[in-house]
């Protein structure tokens, strides 16, 4: 009689989801991938999605395709709506599109494991101030991108037409929440497409004269990074001119204005990279959490009264030398490929390892031209850092055509000052509240946080 293969469920087809289900590769296990998106996507690069650079596929892989070879994996499109850790099972939404009203009849509404890997992410957290999501969209997935691109696009036709010169003045203001990595790459972005990709596209309004407001509640930028890098990154804005704003704390926000205290800076378009908590999900596990969500899991990654289950990337919360482990995708791989491990480990009856983070370094680009980066001891800032974070970004992405993509887009927009995907898609008819307001139910994160640097 043939013994039956344990059965493995990966939660979430991010870079630490996808490097568990390849580390089972040769165990003899059946291994079930579940993402609400068809598709795994470079995070890292999300912002240039969202700041007409690239086009979402080349950032994107359909997870099918990444998986085709491996023949003990199969993939679901489904939403995980919680974890029975009890009975061992994983519950999913009844319609692949999580925002259907209705189940569609004879789907499987439950799956059953043996072993469970829990990366399914991250999502915002406005830190209380729920109903700021309406008003201050976060990044974490191409409808986010394709959203902010929109809502970007769609201020200077707004002001083109615009005959008032406050009103005016107020749609071509751009603030960004936030001094991390997202919020210094959008930032940059978005000023060098007000500077250089749209000067000469509108004939009522200069976009050159656009505002982009970074505002950071701590006294650095990218506070994660060495000060001296931080002061590099923010001088370069500077030079850009970015309005930066240290030591300065938002309020409120609300369709017309972002307010810092007595402060009110009108704006139209406001752009959110404060905060991520961990997928809800991970309030099913029955674990002891976080202030953000996460999971407080043991040494070799697995969630506390349940052995059989590991979570990994920003779900899971570990400190290492004193420190939480980064949310960021070195991270979630390692995690990944240590979970995948464990399993195999716990199938022969050997004793688990502990997870130790092996730190790669940290990049952040803040323009033409222009990054930062921290591998030790080694700091890098300007065109050498650049090159460096070209050279790792286009490595790291998934399949020869999207690396082939994505060079020829960057080199394209490195000589001609020009960024291709400008389309406006979706919805373009402002509300009273602005380009912000969509109709679309808030987009949740399925997959482990992809970011390089955050």
């Amino acid at each position: 009689m043939t013994q039956k293969r344990p059965h493995v469920v990966v939660l979430g087809g991010g870079f630490g989801g996808l490097q568990a289900v390849r580390g089972l590769s040769r165990a003899n296990v059946q291994i079930t991938l579940i993402d609400r998106m068809n598709h795994h996507v470079f995070q890292p690069l999300l912002y240039q999605v969202a700041s007409c650079a690239l086009n979402p596929a080349d950032i994107a892989s359909p997870i099918r395709r990444i998986l085709r070879k491996q023949e003990n994996v199969s993939v679901l499109l489904a939403a995980a709506t919680h974890v029975d850790t009890k009975s061992k099972k994983v519950f999913l939404d009844a319609t692949p599109d999580a925002s259907s009203p209705e189940g569609i009849d004879g789907l499987c509404c439950e799956v059953t494991y043996d072993y469970l890997v829990v990366a399914t992410g991250a999502t915002h957290s406005y830190f209380g101030h729920g109903d700021w999501e309406e008003h201050a969209k976060g990044l974490k997935s191409i409808d986010d991108a394709l959203a902010i691109r929109r809502w970007v696009l769609l201020a200077y036709e707004i002001a083109e037409r615009e005959e008032d010169e406050a009103a005016r003045r107020a749609w071509l203001t751009f603030v960004i929440v936030g001094g991390g990595p997202t919020g210094v790459e959008l930032a940059g972005a978005l000023r060098e497409i007000a500077h250089h990709v749209l000067r000469k596209d509108f004939r009522r309004i200069d976009p050159s004269t656009a505002r982009v407001i970074l505002i950071e509640a701590g006294p650095r930028l990218l506070a994660a990074f060495a000060p001296d890098l931080s002061k590099s990154a923010a001088m370069k804005l500077h030079a850009l001119g970015v309005d930066v704003r240290l030591e300065t704390a938002v309020t409120a926000i609300d369709a017309a204005r972002v307010r810092t205290g007595d402060t009110a800076i009108p704006a139209r378009t406001v752009l959110w990279a404060a905060g991520v908590a961990a997928s809800p999900l991970a309030r099913s596990l029955g674990a002891p959490l976080d202030r953000a969500g996460r999971v407080k899991v043991e040494p070799d990654l697995s969630v506390p009264g349940s052995p059989e289950v590991f979570a990994i990337g920003d779900v899971a919360a570990l400190e290492q030398d004193g420190a939480l482990v980064p949310g960021v995708a070195p991270a979630a791989v390692q995690g990944g490929a240590l979970a995948a491990e464990n399993i195999a480990r716990r199938i022969r009856g050997v004793e688990t390892l502990p997870f130790r983070y092996r730190d790669k370094g940290m990049l952040a680009t803040i323009g033409r031209a222009a990054a930062v980066a921290q591998f030790g001891k080694v700091h890098l800032r300007g065109f050498v850092a650049w090159i460096a974070w070209l050279f790792i970004h286009i490595l790291l992405l998934i399949g020869f055509r999207n690396r082939l993509l994505v060079l020829i887009e960057w080199a394209w927009e490195y000589f001609t000052y020009d960024r291709g995907p400008r389309l406006i898609t979706g919805p373009t008819k402002p509300s009273i509240a602005g380009p912000q307001s969509t109709g679309r139910a808030p987009s949740h994160s399925p997959s482990s946080s992809a970011s390089l640097t955050t």
